[in-house]
């Protein structure tokens, strides 16, 4: 079955870094739409970056553009979030996300498979 295993968050200070793992298993890699998503308290899982099947086009939230860069390495079947800039307001679970059609990339609707999230903490 598909697994997607998140790992990298951790505490950080505003103007840090981090980068973001999503480990995939039981998929055919390349067949994938991925994305990021991230949920904090008491608000809705809000688009973060998706990356197209063969990686040649990337899109990201307004909130983000500029400070994060989203990849995938098909030959380790793992997509990476690198977090630059960060800001408190990054403060969340990250989440990947894949899905075969991905119909409207920005949706989290849109994606079938999740991991189960990693948290990510920035320090004012």
């Amino acid at each position: 079955q598909v697994r997607l295993v998140e790992s990298g968050g951790g505490l950080v200070q505003a103007g840090g870094s981090l980068r973001l793992s999503c480990a995939a298993s039981g998929l055919t890699f390349n067949s994938y739409v991925l994305g990021w998503f991230r949920q904090a308290p008491g608000k809705e899982r809000e688009f973060v970056a998706g990356v197209t099947r063969s990686g040649a086009s990337t899109y990201y939230a307004d909130s983000v553009k500029g400070r994060f860069t989203i990849s995938r390495d098909s030959a380790k079947n793992t997509m990476t979030l690198q977090m630059n800039s960060l800001k408190p307001e990054d403060t969340a679970v990250y989440y990947c996300a894949a899905d075969l059609v991905a119909s409207v990339l920005r949706v989290a609707s849109s994606y079938d498979y999740w991991g189960q999230g990693t948290q990510v903490t920035v320090s004012a």
